[in-house]
């Protein structure tokens, strides 16, 4: 097990703090093993699952929709190069979606109503 990360380890190194790492765990979009003493270790690769987390997350997908996209990722061995092409090529019509939706806000609020809101439809 000494290739494992502990929590601390992994929130150290992800910026994420540990409640956040057991919601993800709890929602299946990182996994852990557990020591005998009932601790919590993760594989390395977790630290690239927890960046697209975050990242996707803050660009406003939903944890189901990157749940969905991480889901073509193996289980029981890490992660291979083709495999991370797989989830990008899975996230990046999502992104686009976003960014679309985003720009629709933007020209709508560059039409705003004199009275400062956005013109209703």
């Amino acid at each position: 097990m000494a290739s494992l990360l502990t929590i601390g380890e992994v929130s150290e190194r992800s910026g994420v703090a540990p409640s956040a790492l057991r919601f993800y765990e709890s929602r299946g979009l990182i996994s852990s093993v557990r020591t005998t003493g009932n601790q919590r270790r993760f594989r390395r690769d977790v630290l690239r699952r927890v960046a697209i987390i975050q990242a996707a997350n803050q660009v406003g997908l939903s944890l189901q929709e990157i749940g969905g996209c991480l889901a073509v990722l193996p289980v029981g061995r890490m992660a291979r190069a083709a495999d991370w092409v797989e989830v990008a090529e899975r996230l990046r019509p999502l992104v686009d979606r976003r960014l679309a939706d985003i720009e629709e806000l933007r020209r709508e609020l560059g039409g705003a109503s004199p009275g400062g809101g956005v013109a209703q439809r």
